[in-house]
Parts: C-alpha cells; sequence; structure tokens
C-alpha cells in the first residue's frame, strides 16, 4: 500500500512539474517574440531595484495598511512553502515529517512560525476577497475585470484560504491524535492546537483520515496552484523579479526616439549631411501587433498584476476617458497568449488578421493619453503601459497617417515651417521688429 502511494505521488509531481514547464517554455518563447532591448546597463542600479521594488514591495507601502496585508500573503505563503520540500520528500521516500528528528526543537520552531504566517495568510486572504466583492472599491469593479479577470482575483484567493486551512487541519489532526496515544490533552503547535476541540468527536481512525486527505490535498492543491499560475494575473509572484531588474532606468519623461526619424529631420534641416547613394529605409515605424513591440513591453505585459493602480492614477480615466493603462496591458498579453495558440496550432505564426492596434485596443484609447506618466510611477511592478501606447500611437501617425485634423495642421507646420505655428521661418522675429517700431 506505501509503495503504491509513492508511486501515485511521484507521478502526480512528474505530470505538475512537466505541465509547468512546458507552459512555462511556451510563455518564453512568446516573450522573445518581441523585438530585441538591450537593458543590462548598470547592473549595480538594477540589482537594487529588485531588492527594493520586488522584494521589499516599496511602492506598495504607499498604503500602509494594504500593503502589510499584501506582505502576509505575499512572504507567508513564499515561506510555508518550504514545508513542501519536506512533504515531497515524505511523498517520495514514504516518510513521515522527515525533517522532524534530525531538526529537533528547531523543527517544532518553524511549523509554530509557518502555523502563525498561515494564520496571517489567511486574514488577509479574506480581507482582500470582502475589499473585492463587498467593498468593490472603483479599481475592482471597472468594467476591465468583467468575466475571467474578475473571477481570477477571487478563485487564487480561496485557493490560498483552502491552502492554509488544510495545512492547519492537518496539523490539529495529527497533534490530537498523538496527545490520545500520549494521554495528555492541551499539547500541539501554537495555531492549530486550537482546533482540537472542533475534531474531539472524532474517532483515532477518523483523525488518520482526516490527517491523511489534508496531506494530499496540500501537496496536490499546491500542484495544481502552481500549474495555474502561468494562466493568471499572478505570474507576477515569477516575473515580478526580471521585470524589477529589467526596468528602465532613464528619467521617466524621456521618450525613446527612432533613430531612422531623427537622421530624416536632420537632413531635412540640413541637406549636406544627408548620405549619398540608396539607403535601407525603416521596415516598420512603431507599433501594429505585438511581434512589433519589444521582448521588455511583452515581459511587462505577462507581469501586470491587474491592480488597477495605473488607471486610478490616470487624469485621462479619471476624467472619464476610455483609456485605461491597466486595459493595455490586458489586451497586450490577450494578443501575445492568442498568436501563441496561432504558433502551437500551424508551427508557426499565420496572418490571422487581426492586430494589437484596432482588434485589441482602440484609436481613441491611445489618443486619449497625456504621456504624463502616472501609470509609469504607480505600477508597483515595474510596468510601464506608455512605452506600449507611445508606440502604437507613432505606428497610426507615420503608417497610417491616422490623427485629428488638429494634429495634421501642426505636424504641417512642423514639415515646412520647423515650428508649430504657421509662420515662416524668415517671419518668426517680426513681432520684435514691431516691438522697436513702437
Amino acid at each position: 500500500m506505501q509503495i503504491a502511494q509513492q508511486i501515485i505521488f511521484v507521478l502526480i509531481s512528474a505530470v505538475a512539474i512537466w505541465l509547468f514547464s512546458k507552459k512555462v517554455k511556451e510563455i518564453s518563447r512568446n516573450i522573445k517574440l518581441g523585438r530585441d532591448e538591450d537593458l543590462n546597463d548598470r547592473p549595480s542600479q538594477r540589482w537594487r531595484n529588485v531588492l527594493l521594488l520586488a522584494f521589499g514591495q516599496k511602492k506598495m507601502f504607499r498604503n500602509p495598511l494594504v500593503a502589510v496585508l499584501h506582505f502576509f500573503v505575499y512572504a507567508g505563503f513564499i515561506i510555508i512553502n518550504i514545508e513542501v520540500l519536506e512533504i515531497i520528500l515524505d511523498g517520495v521516500l514514504g516518510t513521515h515529517r522527515l525533517f522532524a528528528k534530525p531538526l529537533g526543537a528547531l523543527y517544532l520552531f518553524l511549523i509554530n512560525s509557518f502555523e502563525v504566517l498561515a494564520l496571517l495568510v489567511l486574514s488577509a486572504c479574506a480581507i482582500f476577497l470582502v475589499r473585492r466583492n463587498f467593498i468593490k472599491l472603483r479599481r475592482f469593479v471597472s468594467k476591465d475585470l468583467n468575466g475571467w479577470p474578475r473571477s481570477d482575483a477571487n478563485y487564487i484567493l480561496i485557493t490560498e484560504i483552502v491552502l492554509m486551512s488544510l495545512f492547519l487541519l492537518m496539523n490539529a489532526s495529527e497533534t490530537l491524535l498523538i496527545n490520545r496515544s500520549a494521554g495528555i490533552s492541551g499539547e500541539g503547535f501554537i495555531i492549530s492546537k486550537f482546533l482540537h476541540p472542533l475534531l474531539s468527536g472524532v474517532s483515532n481512525h477518523g483523525l488518520e483520515v482526516i490527517e491523511r486527505v489534508c496531506w494530499w490535498l496540500h501537496i496536490v492543491g499546491i500542484f495544481a496552484f502552481l500549474n495555474y499560475l502561468p494562466y493568471s494575473k499572478h505570474l507576477h509572484i515569477i516575473l515580478a523579479f526580471p521585470n524589477a531588474y529589467y526596468a528602465r532606468l532613464e528619467p521617466m519623461g524621456k521618450m525613446e526616439n527612432m533613430e531612422s526619424v531623427q537622421k530624416e529631420v536632420l537632413y531635412a534641416i540640413q541637406p549636406e549631411l544627408a548620405p549619398t547613394g540608396e539607403q535601407a529605409s525603416p521596415l516598420k515605424f512603431g507599433a501594429k501587433d505585438v511581434q512589433d513591440l519589444s521582448w521588455k513591453n511583452l515581459m511587462d505585459a505577462y507581469s501586470c498584476t491587474e491592480c488597477g493602480r495605473c488607471s486610478a492614477a490616470c487624469p485621462a480615466n479619471q476624467t472619464g476617458k476610455l483609456l485605461s493603462p491597466r486595459k493595455i496591458m490586458m489586451a497586450t498579453r490577450d494578443r501575445l497568449e492568442a498568436v501563441g495558440k496561432n504558433i502551437n496550432a500551424n508551427g508557426e505564426f499565420k496572418d490571422d488578421g487581426k492586430s494589437l492596434m484596432h482588434d485589441y485596443i482602440t484609436t481613441e484609447e491611445l489618443r486619449a493619453c497625456t504621456t504624463c506618466n502616472a501609470c509609469v510611477q504607480e505600477c508597483p511592478v515595474s510596468i510601464s503601459p506608455l512605452d506600449i501606447i507611445v508606440q502604437l500611437r507613432r505606428y497610426l501617425v507615420m503608417e497610417e497617417s491616422n490623427s485629428p485634423q488638429e494634429w495634421t495642421a501642426m505636424f504641417s507646420n512642423v514639415e515646412n515651417n520647423f515650428a508649430p505655428w504657421k509662420f515662416s521661418p524668415d517671419e518668426r522675429d517680426k513681432w520684435a521688429e514691431e516691438m522697436q517700431s513702437q
């Protein structure tokens, strides 16, 4: 019987790890569909971002209460799952609490610490469920989250509550059984011992069954969570760290210009600098689809937590415009997943008649952006919705000549007069002459 359980455990573990690895490879391939971008400069500052933004969650602490609750969930869940190592070894070797004897008193301290963290995780998740579903903060009831995204957040919170409850119930049933065998009462781990009264009417065999069922559900639940992660917004648990490292370090107000465009402007002003002979023209201005964005933009899309802090800070969104930076990231991720499925089905990407521009993100959304960088400033995991917006808007204007009439007039003046105003460069200083004549 024990050998059969070990074989079943090994098979479940192997399948779970294989499925997770397969999806991770797909996500990695999808991210690499983006154009190349070198973000390896200033490594010391990048590691500092990882420590402060990813590990320390610096931006979260602008709202201390929410930050502390989130930290309980984040740190507690990660630390508690250190126990998964013991569970996996027990499952493979057919042992029970393998580390108990070697660690002695330290083991008791660790399990007690894990139980305290489990209670904190459970409480924080319950509070977050209430905030999302009963208090209904504005950024959580936005239409951006209609459908699957809203359910996704609830599923994750409920799963974490269930996993922590199973952990505590498993410990409670085992310690109560030990107490009965020793003829004592009141002994147990720091939190789970308070569950003993709830189990007092259960027979010894029943306690054994409860402990084993909780053990299996706990580990199978963790494997299920592992494989749900790549399909969920909670992928940021993993991607927040590389995303913080590869964040752009330039001042937020600095925009990336296309060298080819800069040269065209320079040659228009100073024709003598223009190279002679045939010159290769750029393939495309801006971005129409996800393949035109950089790999960092695509990693941003997968790293989005859907927290809505970007949209809550966006002045366009707050004044009723269609733009929502959160929706920009979600749409980019949705399109990238669609492209990935297309590649899976055909071996390579086959034109599906769709693109990120127009089919997933509208012109109206892009034009509403003021490029104020509020969304970039607020994002807790170093995402830049603005960079995607600017590239898509650049495509609209430079490839499709799609711009409002007011913009077109300004562009024409810049092209002909080198200024936004409809005055010839030769007449630009006439205002000064008029002042002198007065």
